[in-house]
């Protein structure tokens, strides 16, 4: 099949560093304050090819192959916490992070990939949004392509504040230095930080700004952006600032008209993003797929790669003790390691031993099968961004937060049924009510990306203690208090070096 071609013009590596891609599926231009870039943008259509790139942006390479799109950061945001574990450090991937090394490093390859991957999709969505505005050809194709522009910038700032900048803290005035904000493709000179509350005034308005354009709009599969993820982001975005009607709000609207998956859907594999219940994901082409950098080599379980051979994902166990053996999602966990179709099998020296269906694969205690390949010999996998449940969830926390504690259980009691067939009701009230909601959050979303930064925006210490972490690999990292500065990475210091403006964070 041949490879369809994506417009990504040349992109800021950092806030102030512009570099181009080497990859052969990009389109290599003249910078992008040039005619010819501009030209690029003179169309709808070709606004559209270049979202495309955005979305294919969010699986491709930076750098080495722990730095795949938006791939790597999503295991990070859960290596960094307290429910995902490495039982080996198998050929080393990622271990530095669960040792909270990078974010006191301001020389850290990992700090500068997300610094930078990040401000390279603010750059692309500047020159969509800058350059789209004087596009021929379809005007509805050209807002849809303009509208996700903005949903891209809105979600890079997002990401990049609750990493490089402390807590957002509802109430307060939030004058602490948060990142850079450009929204001008020729604004490439030094600049100061915004503040935290100037950075998510600007996120807003980008999400309203995607809202409007997409209203009425159909997105062409899950890879894009529609009306109801971009709601989904306005849920996630209010509920880090404690505005939690407008979450809860937010989050209803984006799962209307939507369904939960099955308990037979939900064993399958999370690796199809057109199940009914995923809002946003990603699809890797055949032909497209990093093999070993793929999310699929690290955290599925039936690929063929060292690192799951040696270190596939476990549960804590912690975790996986809460909940009741009805629940579809603690079934996908298995505390002898040995899932089935592992057998049992005799030796020569008549021993009974248990086997592997995949060769060499070791089995360790409370490994997951979350997550597998459809194709053991390839890694691809579609990977969630977005699901209906998490909205379910958004709303349930929102609401107990707000003071509607009878409106939460509503709402989580419909997901919680969903997942175990034998569960009726919650029986619990205020703060230990509270525990079940946030409980089944990490139950739900283990292993998408979400537990560091939920501990972050909760001001909640990390705390591993008690569970089947391994000491060596983390370098007993087992407790890490909520007023840590390691919750907070530094800048690169390249873009320190290169603009004196940006002022570092305290080590």
């Amino acid at each position: 099949m041949k490879k369809i071609k994506y417009i990504l013009p040349a992109i800021l590596l950092g806030s102030t560093i512009l570099v181009s891609s080497c990859n052969e599926d990009f389109t290599d231009t003249k910078p992008t304050s040039s005619v010819g870039d501009q030209q690029i943008y003179s169309t709808a259509d070709n606004l559209m090819a270049a979202v495309s790139g955005m979305h294919r942006n969010m699986y491709v390479r930076w750098g080495d192959q722990g730095q795949v799109g938006y791939f790597g950061m999503l295991m990070r945001n859960d290596l960094l916490a307290d429910d995902l574990i490495y039982p080996s450090v198998g050929n080393n991937w990622f271990v530095t992070d669960m040792r909270w090394e990078h974010q006191v490093n301001d020389n850290s390859t990992v700090a500068g990939y997300i610094w930078n991957y990040w401000y390279r999709v603010i750059r692309n969505a500047n020159n969509i949004i800058t350059y789209g505005k004087d596009a021929t050809g379809d005007p509805k194709l050209k807002d849809q392509a303009t509208g996700e522009a903005y949903a891209y910038r809105a979600f890079a700032l997002f990401d990049l504040v609750q990493k490089f900048s402390s807590r957002y803290v509802g109430g307060q005035d939030n004058k602490q230095d948060g990142v850079i904000i450009r929204t001008d493709p020729n604004d490439m000179g030094q600049k100061a930080r915004a503040s935290v509350e100037e950075v998510y005034k600007q996120i807003w308005a980008d999400l309203d700004a995607a809202e409007t354009l997409l209203t009425g709009k159909t997105k062409a599969n899950n890879s894009h952006f529609g009306v109801d993820n971009v709601q989904g982001l306005k849920a996630r975005v209010a509920l880090v600032q404690q505005d939690y009607k407008k979450a809860a709000d937010f989050a209803k609207k984006a799962r209307t008209g939507k369904v939960l998956m099955s308990q037979e859907d939900y064993k399958k594999g999370f690796n199809d993003y057109t199940n009914p219940e995923w809002m946003w994901g990603v699809r890797i082409a055949s032909d497209q797929d990093d093999v070993f950098g793929n999310f699929g080599a690290y955290m599925t379980r039936n690929f063929n790669s060292g690192q799951i051979r040696s270190a596939p994902k476990v549960m804590s166990k912690k975790l996986y003790d809460l909940f009741p053996s009805t629940d579809v999602r603690r079934q996908l966990t298995d505390p002898t390691g040995y899932h089935l179709p592992w057998f049992s099998e005799t030796n020569s020296a008549g021993k009974v031993v248990r086997k592997s269906p995949y060769t060499a694969y070791s089995a360790f205690a409370y490994t997951s099968e979350k997550f597998m390949t459809t194709n053991p010999a390839n890694a691809n996998t579609d990977v969630p961004f977005m699901r209906v449940s998490e909205m379910y969830l958004i709303e349930a926390e929102a609401k107990y937060m707000s003071g509607d504690e009878a409106g939460s259980k509503t709402v989580l009691t419909e997901l919680v049924k969903a997942r175990d067939k034998s569960f009726t009701s919650f029986t619990t009230t205020g703060v230990a009510y509270l525990d079940q909601v946030l409980l089944n959050r990490r139950m739900e979303l283990w292993g998408e990306g979400f537990r560091f930064l939920d501990l972050k925006r909760r001001g909640e210490a990390l705390d591993r203690t008690g569970s089947n972490f391994v000491t060596v690999v983390i370098n007993s990292v087992f407790k890490v208090e909520a007023n840590d500065k390691r919750w907070t990475y530094l800048i690169p210091r390249t873009e320190i070096e290169a603009n004196p403006l940006c002022k570092q964070n305290p080590s």
